[in-house]
């Protein structure tokens, strides 16, 4: 992984804690999500089905962020959070506003900074939905910007169970 996936993905997953509880279900099919990251456009796609979607969201929540603060305020094309979390003993900020629709396209924009970030950071993602799966495509499954495909719910089973979280998790 590129030092800006790298960077990319951890991002992500500090703010996701704060979010994914007030996630809407997306539509199920062939999702494509173009993050932007320092002017690094990264193109992935992924197949998910209501279970997946719901799987990643409590994966997510269960990330063993401490929340302090978390402050969800419904807007006419979407949402904002607010929030303040502990991750490790350090302590991060984030500002995630989402508009449109998660049966059709949306974009998140995520401004944190604090925890482990030497500065503020932004990354905006761009989801679209293409269609159904591809008939060689399972719900998890994932295709990376240089092509490799995975499964995220398989790497979650596969994954050492956090003290007091149900296996897989």
């Amino acid at each position: 992984m590129s030092r800006s996936g790298a960077v990319l993905f951890l991002l992500v997953a500090l703010a996701m804690p704060a979010f994914a509880a007030e996630m809407p279900t997306r539509k199920a099919g062939l999702w494509e999500i173009t993050t932007h990251v320092a002017n690094h456009p990264m193109k992935m796609q992924q197949c998910i089905d209501a279970a997946t979607d719901q799987a990643m969201q409590s994966q997510a929540s269960s990330s063993g962020a401490n929340c302090s603060k978390r402050d969800v305020q419904k807007t006419a094309t979407g949402m904002t959070i607010d929030s303040v979390c502990t991750i490790a003993g350090k302590t991060m900020t984030s500002h995630i506003v989402v508009n449109g629709s998660f049966d059709s396209n949306y974009t998140m924009t995520i401004t944190s900074e604090g925890g482990v970030l030497p500065a503020p950071r932004t990354i905006t993602l761009e989801a679209k939905w293409l269609g159904p799966c591809a008939a060689d495509q399972k719900p998890g499954d994932m295709i990376m910007p240089n092509g490799m495909k995975m499964n995220i719910l398989n790497m979650q089973k596969a994954m050492p169970p956090r003290p007091g979280a149900p296996p897989g998790h």
